[in-house]
């Protein structure tokens, strides 16, 4: 009697996992000697002075010593502006409906947040007014709002 089509292909379905387990450990034991040879001194990587990665390590003598305190992350902040002088300016947009709307100073071209309660007479786009700055809570909005 011969031997089973199925006895054969398991023979050789193990022939072949036998043979990749043996390529895969030979693989590992590569890698394991050329790894020291290697080390971690090759795969460090180092920015010179001028913000361009090395491989050599920057020379301690261009070394520069940075003021942390000088350092700004975010919007730069304005200087103090005088809250108190009335400025002029025109209305550069106005929404009745909303009751809001943006001042444009005629010395800076500043645009200034307006809303319907720092008016004291009512505005429309266009117009000249006068108007004092006020710390509001989400930055410097114009009150005292009046038509010249």
């Amino acid at each position: 009697m011969a031997k089973s089509q199925n006895a054969f292909i398991k023979q050789e379905n193990e022939k072949k996992r036998l043979k990749k387990r043996k390529d895969k450990q030979q693989k590992k034991d590569e890698r394991k000697l050329h790894s020291s040879e290697n080390g971690l001194d090759d795969m460090i990587a180092y920015v010179d002075e001028n913000g361009n990665i090395t491989d050599t390590p920057p020379d301690p003598t261009k070394k520069r010593k940075i003021d942390v305190s000088s350092i700004e992350i975010g919007v730069p902040r304005r200087e103090e502006e005088d809250l108190t002088t009335e400025k002029t300016g025109r209305v550069d947009f106005f929404n009745d409906a909303k009751g809001f709307g943006f001042i444009k100073e005629s010395g800076t071209q500043e645009k200034y947040f307006v809303h319907i309660k720092g008016l004291m007479q009512e505005v429309k786009e266009g117009d000249m007014v006068t108007f004092e700055l006020e710390k509001g809570r989400n930055g410097i909005n114009a009150v005292r709002v009046k038509k010249i």
